[in-house]
């Protein structure tokens, strides 16, 4: 028996099968010819006896066999556990081997596998817990689920937030940041006093984790960012401001001072053109700080809602522009100061060098949003260009002030939307305003 173990699967099969065929065979033979009655009797009697023997020699042949498929069976379940520290043995060398093989084999890649994801947890925790930026991840239920160091100084005074209710941390919590967080969406606020103040960005993203809502809450401390950009804005202005103080004031005491000589020699002839430059030069001037101040004091939208027909109508009684002003629909928008926008941008699609029956403005209806594109077959933009012209004071133009699109990005992101630009193809530029539906 013990060499029949050793046999391949496939043979020990056969074997037994062929041990059956055989007192089968016998067995009809011998009553089917009615043979003497003692002998087929005896036959029988041999038969019935060796029976039980031939089960149980097979029984012990498909033994291990049985061991085998209850030890498979058992590390499939701990793999479905997440235990993978099982392994499986096997001597012989059949089929059964090479299945023994490939179940060893597997389990070694899932415990590899889960060390790696072990190790990437640790080392996304240790990032979270050491990042100065405050994340709460918040249940479908209010509960925090999750909160790292930043948020517990932030919102606990140092100690756990998980568990607790996330709106009765923003009880306890600054009235700027619940004022944010009112609001809904995307946010800055400033938490202090003129003499110590932070300015903080709230940020909030919804996903679904296991099937349910999440929320993750980030707040991002900006004093120090927002502080070594406003020096530099600050310095940015200031050589803006001189340039073209310089520019209109050096020709007006230039001017001034001919206009005094040419009184005094009584060349009263030549005068007018001075005057009418020294008048150009004040106007421009004029308008410079205008603009300036119009930036500056931009008030928050006021919005209310209006309908698109009526807007394009009016705006093209203003500007002409290619474009159906016949559109169905209501956005809520601060009048004033879309249309402001959007005429800067119609403006400069006429300056860029394009006919005017090239200018277009064209409004399209998105999922959950408007957009408006205005278009011009232009020179188009250069990349150093696109990368810089909606940053104020940044301008190529000769007497540019450098606000036309900055004021436009401005207003659009108080109405919480957004402006892109990009060339066309064939020429041109597009210059593209998302608004909330």
């Amino acid at each position: 028996m013990r060499a029949l173990r050793r046999l391949p699967l496939t043979i020990t099969f056969s074997l037994v099968a062929a041990l059956h065929a055989l007192f089968a065979a016998s067995l009809a033979l011998l009553l089917d010819r009615f043979v003497l009655h003692q002998a087929a009797t005896s036959i029988a009697l041999a038969v019935v006896l060796d029976l039980p023997l031939l089960v149980y020699h097979v029984r012990r042949l498909l033994a291990p066999m049985h061991s085998l498929f209850r030890a498979l069976a058992g590390t499939v379940a701990s793999y479905r556990d997440g235990d993978f520290s099982f392994g499986i043995q096997w001597d012989g060398d059949d089929e059964l081997r090479e299945l023994v093989d490939s179940h060893n084999a597997l389990g070694d890649v899932l415990r590899e596998q889960r060390v790696a994801l072990v190790q990437r947890e640790l080392l996304l925790d240790t990032m979270v817990q050491n990042t100065p930026v405050s994340m709460v991840l918040v249940g479908p239920s209010g509960h925090v689920v999750h909160a790292n160091l930043a948020a517990r100084r932030m919102l606990g005074d140092g100690k756990r937030l998980e568990g607790r209710m996330f709106g009765d941390l923003l009880i306890d919590a600054p009235e700027a940041l619940r004022d944010a967080f009112d609001r809904g969406g995307d946010a800055m606020f400033t938490v202090g006093d003129d003499d110590d103040e932070d300015v903080y960005h709230l940020s909030r993203r919804h996903f679904r984790l296991n099937g349910r809502r999440h929320e993750l809450v980030l707040l991002r401390q900006l004093t120090a960012e927002l502080r070594r950009q406003e020096v530099q804005t600050w310095k940015k202005v200031i050589r803006v401001i001189s340039h073209e103080l310089n520019n209109s004031l050096a020709p007006i005491a230039s001017l001034a001072h001919s206009g005094a000589e040419l009184v005094r020699r009584g060349q009263y002839d030549r005068l007018p053109t001075a005057l009418s430059t020294i008048e150009e030069r004040a106007r421009h001037l004029e308008g410079f700080i205008r603009d300036y101040a119009r930036f500056a004091k931009l008030p928050a939208p006021r919005a209310e809602p209006v309908e698109w027909s009526r807007f394009l109508a009016q705006l093209h009684a203003q500007v002409p522009f290619k474009g159906e002003t016949d559109v169905e629909g209501v956005v809520r928008i601060d009048l004033a100061q879309m249309e402001q926008a959007l005429l800067n941008l119609l403006k400069n699609a006429h300056e860029s060098g394009s006919s005017h029956e090239d200018v277009e403005l064209v409004l399209r209806r998105l999922p959950d949003a408007w957009r408006i594109d205005v278009l011009d077959r232009g020179q188009g933009m250069n990349e150093a260009v696109l990368a810089n012209a909606l940053l104020p004071f940044y301008s190529t133009k000769r007497n540019g002030t450098g606000l036309g699109l900055a004021l436009v990005r401005e207003i659009a992101e108080a109405h919480g939307g957004r402006v892109s630009l990009a060339n066309r193809n064939g020429g041109g530029l597009c210059v593209s305003m998302t608004l909330p539906a």
